[in-house]
């Protein structure tokens, strides 16, 4: 079992490093260094960051190690330096940033070769090389997002995602009643995951499918960006501010702009690149709400025939292409009703993928939180100013998002692949 794990971990860590490799050959070292939006860290900072956060805790923590570069600890620490001024620091190129991680890459791969994969919370279930890979694949979908935000030819490519199948319509019917929430049995879970607890949820209906670009047109025609009534005072006030009149990367009447190409906006994708004041002016519109973070995931997860959770809403097997749109295989949300075989047992479609939704929750720890392995993954963010996402999108890796997984962002952030969809009180 353990060499299973080994090898598991070691075909985790090579899909992961191709990916970051094809996010950062597919430009030139000019783009590599550019900082795109101020939002954003230049591509090589990730590039390096991801190395450096990998032989801080598998080389050094895991392997025991001596240091490779602890010259570059403080350049690549994200909370010693925000993202906009990081163009300015002494960043290593991309000739030296590639290297590194490849030293870095040589030096894991032998500490995973060594290492007990037991007899500590950090090694049980390889849970620190889970941790690297998913910390890994996080940064491969900012980086994603970088692109979306630079501007000049394309270059990335990726087949478009399948067609619909079914129909999706209308909203689904959740029993009120307790569920488990969150996980203690998820290896790779991270620690806001954690514990599993109960959670009394009402009875409420939520939509079957995530708001599509068709009907967010509607919102607009309505004037919904005009309306001061259907806004929160600190959502009104920012849309002004950012002079709001669409979701991001809409361009002229019916196109967007996706990866450098002008495309014409297709009215059954969920929406993306939407706020949170932006998707909670929707629902106001609408006559309904955005679920709870409690709703979404009982949604998500609760099968009324037997009353447990399950990992994902399709059941207990890890994700396949034909369950959910994950991992930059397409570089678009698929339509509405493309992936039945993604739904809940309650109906409930494209939880998992596509667009991450935002839900009107703050970050706050479940009962029962323990920092671990360090509080600067998740407790230094408790109760700022965060709202939740749930279920991951098309640039979400598969060992990076669980029914159970926790995102969270500024209300005003809309440069990540966000949507949402709507609930009501039954």
């Amino acid at each position: 079992m353990t060499q299973d794990l080994r090898l598991t971990i070691a075909a985790e860590l090579e899909r992961t490093r191709a990916r970051t490799a094809l996010l950062t050959e597919a430009v030139d070292e000019q783009d590599l260094l550019k900082q795109h939006s101020p939002l954003m860290s230049p591509l090589v900072w990730d590039l390096a960051h991801v190395g450096s956060q990998e032989e801080l805790w598998l080389v050094r923590d895991v392997g025991g190690r001596d240091p490779l570069r602890p010259d570059i600890d403080e350049l690549y620490d994200a909370f010693k330096h925000a993202r906009k001024d990081r163009p300015a620091l002494p960043l290593l190129s991309p000739e030296q940033a590639r290297a590194y991680v490849a030293q870095v890459r040589d030096k894991a791969l032998d500490v995973l070769d060594h290492v007990r994969l037991d007899g500590r919370p950090l090694l049980d279930g390889g849970f620190a090389f889970g941790m690297i890979v998913q910390h890994e694949q996080q940064h491969d979908e900012t980086m994603l997002a970088t692109h979306q935000l630079r501007s000049g030819d394309p270059v990335l490519t990726a087949p478009a995602p399948p067609a619909a199948l079914v129909p999706v319509t209308g909203e689904v019917f959740v029993p009120g009643g307790p569920f488990t929430m969150g996980t203690s049995t998820e290896a790779w879970a991270l620690d806001n995951e954690r514990p599993a607890h109960s959670v009394d949820v009402g009875s409420f209906f939520i939509d079957a499918a995530p708001v599509t670009n068709g009907r967010y047109q509607e919102f607009i025609a309505a004037g919904g960006y005009d309306e001061p009534s259907f806004w929160s005072p600190r959502g009104w006030a920012h849309k002004e501010k950012a002079g709001l009149v669409a979701p991001g990367h809409w361009v002229g009447e019916g196109f967007y702009r996706r990866f450098g190409r002008i495309e014409k906006i297709d009215p059954d994708e969920p929406v993306v690149h939407v706020c949170y004041f932006e998707a909670e002016a929707f629902a106001a519109w609408a006559g309904k709400r955005l679920p709870t973070e409690a709703e979404w995931e009982k949604a998500a997860r609760y099968d009324p025939a037997t009353g447990r959770s399950r990992r994902y809403p399709w059941g207990d097997e890890n994700p396949e292409p034909r369950h959910a749109n994950l991992g930059q295989r397409h570089l678009s949300p698929a339509p509405v009703g493309a992936y039945p075989d993604g739904a809940s047992p309650l109906g409930v479609h494209q939880l998992i993928g596509d667009v991450w939704e935002w839900v009107a929750s703050d970050f706050d720890p479940y009962p029962g939180f323990v920092a671990f392995p360090y509080d600067e993954y998740s407790q230094v963010f408790f109760g700022g100013d965060y709202k939740m996402l749930r279920g991951g999108s098309f640039g979400t890796d598969t060992s990076a998002v669980r029914s159970t997984f926790r995102n969270w962002d500024h209300p005003i952030r809309r440069q990540i692949f966000s949507g949402f969809r709507l609930a009501r009180d039954a």
